[in-house]
């Protein structure tokens, strides 16, 4: 079986999806993120203050591209699909997986989430909106398949996956 890679927009339930369809499928699951914080030997916030954001998309894409492209799923950070090599890496190894969800859904679930560099200062409402909106056309031009997970269980959104990935014979 080819990766499943799951991408979209912070909050989305990328790292939660991936355990469980990585259990249902019985394959090896990685989180970008925490593999980058593996691999820099810092946390994200350290690397976004020490390298800036585009030094932290070098390390993200070095990361993603050392991950096996077989039987595994990958949780992917939001910000992967900002770089063109990363998608056309994505699509020739693997199936990609859009989750997203409302920017209020995305809201109520990062309101009180501190981790997360380019969401902080001021309107977090408002950035999140800005970044949402640079981001939606390459979330939309990279996926396969694509699942809201708004007021949706971990379990109806496998069950979502699964379904999608048999009709699309993948």
């Amino acid at each position: 079986m080819k990766a499943i890679y799951l991408i979209g927009f912070m909050g989305t339930g990328k790292t939660t999806i991936s355990h469980a369809l990585g259990s249902q499928l019985n394959v090896q699951v990685t989180d970008c993120d925490e593999a980058i914080v593996q691999f820099a030997g810092k946390n994200i916030t350290r690397i976004f203050e020490d390298e800036g954001e585009q030094g932290f998309r070098d390390i993200e894409q070095q990361t993603l591209m050392q991950l096996p492209a077989e039987n595994h799923v990958i949780a992917t950070g939001g910000g992967v699909v900002l770089r063109g090599e990363n998608r056309a890496f994505m699509k020739e190894n693997g199936i990609i997986v859009w989750l997203e969800a409302s920017i209020e859904e995305i809201l109520k679930r990062l309101e009180t989430d501190q981790t997360r560099p380019l969401l902080a200062g001021e309107n977090k409402a408002e950035r999140i909106q800005t970044l949402y909106n640079e981001r939606k056309e390459l979330y939309e031009g990279t996926a396969d398949i694509r699942i809201d997970t708004t007021g949706k269980s971990p379990d109806e959104i496998i069950r979502e996956i699964m379904s999608r990935m048999a009709e699309n014979h993948v």
